[in-house]
């Protein structure tokens, strides 16, 4: 098995993992639980909040046999499936390759069809706001009458390009950028179960260098154990980052 990026071997695959968007997961856990899951979603946020994660735990929770307390169990046939990306029934769209009128058609024609394994085929489309004005308006369509077995969760980084008309359809939440402390606490198990050695101060000056962002404080990790040496210092990362980038660090210390 080849190597797998740090961001991605540690995506959290449950609500209960994703770090300081609890006023998001506490609230899709209840509508899973009490059974009152909406059609579409619209998951809005700067990048590396959170959006595609819970979007794809969503789709899990929705379609899991065992679901417990409305997470999903990541161990039954449908939990496999879609984390091993075998599971035909989670579309996985990104609309910065993909928004023409005709890969949106397309969709509107798979819908027509029941699930092959799952109870509800969901489609996660991913920087939804760079679709065209024909692909927005052949989405519309299908968000104004949905057939019961198909859920639509939208994320963006630009709300403000979406129609008013999808806006509309939509269950909207607006994920935060990650606090300090949360991105600390995340980097603390990430590097306790990779045998990192890394400094208090080191964990600071990602937190803050990360400007919100949990995948991009994985990824300056990531640099900093690229040389094979797992133990990292502040100076270790003023060396790796730009000096503009350690700037940000002293203007907010």
């Amino acid at each position: 098995m080849g190597y797998t990026a740090l961001y991605r071997k540690f995506r959290p695959k449950t609500f209960s993992e994703i770090v300081g968007q609890e006023h998001i997961t506490k609230t899709l856990k209840n509508q899973i639980i009490a059974g009152r899951v909406g059609h579409a979603y619209l998951f809005n946020g700067g990048r590396g909040t959170g959006k595609t994660t819970a979007a794809k735990i969503l789709a899990r929770a929705i379609n899991c046999l065992n679901p417990k307390e409305g997470e999903p169990c990541n161990e039954c046939e449908i939990c496999k499936g879609s984390i091993n990306g075998s599971l035909t029934d989670i579309v996985e769209m990104d609309a910065a390759s993909n928004n023409s009128v005709e890969d949106i058609r397309a969709i509107r024609e798979e819908v027509n069809f029941l699930p092959t394994k799952a109870k509800y085929r969901v489609y996660i489309i991913d920087e939804v706001h760079m679709l065209s004005t024909g692909a927005f308006n052949a989405l519309l369509k299908t968000l104004e009458e949905p057939p019961e077995h198909v859920k639509f969760i939208l994320a963006t980084t630009e709300p403000q390009k979406l129609p008013a008309t999808i806006l509309s359809r939509c269950q909207r939440f607006d994920f935060k950028r990650l606090s300090n402390e949360n991105i600390i606490k995340r980097l603390e198990i990430v590097c306790k179960e990779s045998d990192i050695e890394i400094t208090h101060e080191a964990l600071k000056i990602i937190a803050v260098l990360a400007e919100g962002a949990m995948r991009d404080a994985l990824s300056i990790l990531e640099r900093c154990v690229q040389d094979g040496e797992n133990k990292i210092d502040e100076d270790k990362i003023k060396d790796l980052v730009r000096n503009s980038q350690i700037n940000i660090y002293t203007k907010y210390n």
